[in-house]
């Protein structure tokens, strides 16, 4: 057999094509890459656009899709579609209805918003809906076919056999600033919305009892938030602080799960999320954790075991616990141990990838 038909026989054989439609790298791009290496091992899939793939391979067009489900799999079952953005449920529904594919759409939705009458009726035509977690499935004006929550790679977000020595040897701190013994961390875009300033200002609040912490600020800064920024570091710098709350800027996001193994609290502050794969990263990576109740994050996180969960915008809710975590580090050390062994048990990309295989295989 040649090589062009080993590769309309690979084709044939596909059964799930994902969508990837936004160029931006953002948190749905990051849950679709670290799922990518669990369901190949369980599933034939394809990638509907190139963006941020490392391995072009997956890729698949448009026109491909169209060419190859205009007939269902061999044994007669439908392929399955998995769209995550609006974008993605039109394109679909277009091969669907236009070019005749023999596919069955899912949408995943992890908003926490209400959708405009538009994506409401997108989401109707769809064969099956599924939730992140039950405040997003709480949105849906249909009850979701099933909830399916988030893994992170357990293997990637690891914690270090020695966490001091790792924070250490991160060369993330502008040159001249030394590092405290331990650091900790808000991460992602810096901007209001993120609770940057609750952060900033609550280490204004406290570092001076805790003599052995630096916070660093882990993000890119747009043209927009720069004023933001600058308000904020003349806040710092009149407390005194230039030394020991950092602004890092935008870091290589290969690093990312180093930068997270080093930390000793991850400060997650945002007025609202899809879901936040920044917590499970950071309890996966040994880190105690911080959170607003935002995304999925009241779900996730264990109050006094994993870390605290405080409300959106409450700066003394934020201080209050910041100053807890703080104050004892070995209780700070043994939440880290405990978040690990939780996103073990039922936040890994493995679960959650083996969950949606089933759900796709019993639709077909």
């Amino acid at each position: 057999m040649n090589t062009a038909e080993n590769q309309t026989n690979r084709q044939s054989e596909i059964e799930l094509i994902i969508g990837n439609s936004n160029s931006n790298f953002s948190g749905v791009t990051s849950t679709m890459l670290q799922l990518l290496s669990e369901q190949q091992k369980l599933i034939n899939l394809r990638v509907m656009g190139k963006h941020h793939l490392t391995d072009e391979s997956l890729h698949i067009s448009f026109w491909q899709v169209a060419k190859m489900c205009f007939k269902p799999l061999a044994d007669g079952r439908f392929r399955i579609f998995h769209a995550r953005r609006v974008d993605e449920m039109i394109q679909a529904l277009i091969l669907k209805h236009v070019f005749r594919s023999k596919i069955k759409i899912i949408f995943s939705s992890a908003a926490q918003r209400y959708r405009s009458g538009s994506t409401l009726w997108l989401t109707d035509k769809m064969d099956a809906v599924l939730a992140m977690c039950k405040a997003s499935a709480s949105y849906l004006h249909r009850k979701p076919d099933a909830i399916i929550y988030h893994g992170v790679n357990t293997e990637v977000y690891t914690p270090p056999v020695d966490k001091a020595k790792v924070w250490q040897s991160l060369s993330i701190l502008p040159e001249g600033v030394e590092k405290g013994k331990r650091g900790i961390a808000i991460l992602g875009r810096v901007r209001a919305q993120k609770g940057v300033h609750l952060f900033v200002k609550s280490c204004i609040q406290i570092l001076d009892k805790y003599p052995n912490y630096t916070a660093v600020v882990v993000g890119s800064i747009s043209a927009s938030n720069e004023s933001f920024v600058k308000e904020l570091q003349a806040e710092i710098e009149q407390a005194g602080l230039s030394q020991r709350i950092v602004f890092a800027g935008e870091q290589n996001f290969a690093d990312i799960p180093k930068i997270f193994s080093g930390l000793s609290l991850v400060v997650a502050l945002s007025e609202n999320e899809g879901f936040g794969l920044t917590i499970l990263e950071a309890m996966s990576s040994g880190a105690a954790v911080l959170a607003s109740e935002a995304g999925a994050w009241p779900e996730v996180v264990r109050e006094g075991t994993d870390g605290y969960v405080v409300p959106v915008n409450d700066l003394p809710a934020v201080v209050d616990k910041m100053d807890l975590l703080l104050s004892n580090e070995d209780k700070l050390a043994q939440m880290g141990i405990d978040g690990r062994e939780r996103v073990l048990a039922h936040y890994s990309v493995q679960r959650e990838a083996k969950q949606l295989v089933a759900f796709f295989r019993n639709l077909m």
